[in-house]
């Protein structure tokens, strides 16, 4: 079952219980993809929806930051909400140290020996990452590694 069809699966029983937060967040999650179908006039894969939901969390995040930092807590409490939905449809989060282990063998694999190597590093960790890690955090983490 590809992960669109789950979505659509868990709107109709958020639709079922009743559950209006979860239901708005589903259909606006839908929404984006089918936006990003439209625009590339091509259906998504799994890998590509993963893609789309981490930007939209990533976007909540952002949010999230922003609201709290302007004492607008009722509205920082809704993005967190919608993140815990979105996340469920993601793949369980990597620690720091399964993070560190993938790119030491990334940057062995690629024969990577100086930051000039750093594009190649992160162009193979991309698919091993999407919606896993922290690209950017992972970038610290490269930089760390190759230095």
């Amino acid at each position: 079952m590809s992960l669109v069809d789950q979505l659509k699966d868990h709107m109709k029983q958020a639709m079922i219980a009743k559950e209006k937060a979860r239901l708005g967040t589903i259909r606006m999650a839908l929404a984006a993809i089918k936006q990003v179908e439209v625009d590339t006039r091509e259906s998504l894969t799994d890998d590509q929806v993963i893609a789309v939901l981490t930007k939209m969390v990533k976007q909540r995040r952002d949010s999230v930051t922003q609201y709290e930092q302007a004492g607008r807590s009722e509205l920082a409490e809704v993005e967190l909400a919608e993140i815990s939905v979105l996340e469920t449809f993601l793949p369980t989060p990597l620690t720091t140290e399964e993070v560190d282990a993938i790119i030491a063998e990334t940057i062995q694999a690629v024969g990577a020996s100086s930051m000039a190597d750093m594009g190649k590093v992160m162009g193979a960790l991309k698919g091993k990452l999407q919606g896993r890690a922290d690209m950017s955090a992972a970038g610290a983490q490269v930089r760390a590694q190759l230095k």
